[in-house]
């Protein structure tokens, strides 16, 4: 179970490898009695929130585990925070992406210093690869959210928003994995419980 702590905690330690993004006031999508404002992760260093759990994630490997090296499975964005993340701590990455990943994304992983491995006909099959690479050469395998150091790190995301918005009443998260909604839920609704998180 992650508590508030914890997410604390993984924004003190990534602080030093992350950019605290904007929040910004969106006067189209704002109206006469509600006021919008939008938390800019695509000014990240990587372009998305991935780097926040892909960093936290790294920080908490114990010596053994940062000098075996990393594997993770990626169409783009966790890709690209694991590798700036890994690159940073001298931490060697190896991304397992499918056949289909466009040879841009690709590249701009292999140019943030991960090793790029190319297999398998679709994401689901990358997986298992990477998945069984890492499980045969005893590496730690980053999964994109369901981790809890992930989650800590993606839900530092609701402490600068409601440091920056007290009065914030209703965020509304995208959702794929339920990483970022989860981090960003339990960031916010234990500092503030009647918050809407949507």
């Amino acid at each position: 179970m992650i508590a508030l702590s914890d997410i604390q905690q993984a924004h003190k330690k990534i602080l030093p490898y992350i950019i605290k993004t904007p929040q910004i006031h969106s006067i189209p999508l704002s109206s006469n009695n509600k006021n919008v404002y939008l938390k800019l992760e695509s000014m990240q260093i990587t372009g998305s929130f991935k780097l926040r759990g892909a960093t936290n994630k790294l920080l908490n490997l114990n010596e053994e585990q940062k000098s075996k090296g990393v594997v993770a499975v990626s169409t783009g964005n966790h890709g690209k925070g694991v590798a700036y993340a890994a690159k940073k701590l001298g931490i060697r990455s190896k991304i397992f992406m499918s056949d289909l990943v466009p040879s841009h994304r690709r590249m701009a992983i292999e140019d943030l210093g991960a090793e790029v491995v190319i297999t398998g006909n679709n994401s689901d099959e990358a997986d298992h690869n990477a998945r069984d690479y890492a499980s045969k050469n005893n590496i730690v395998l980053i999964h994109p959210f369901d981790d809890e150091q992930i989650i800590a790190g993606q839900g530092t995301i609701g402490l600068e928003m409601l440091e920056s918005l007290p009065l914030l009443d209703t965020v509304i998260v995208p959702t794929s994995g339920g990483g970022l909604i989860g981090g960003i839920a339990i960031a916010l609704k234990k500092q503030k419980p009647d918050i809407k998180v949507i």
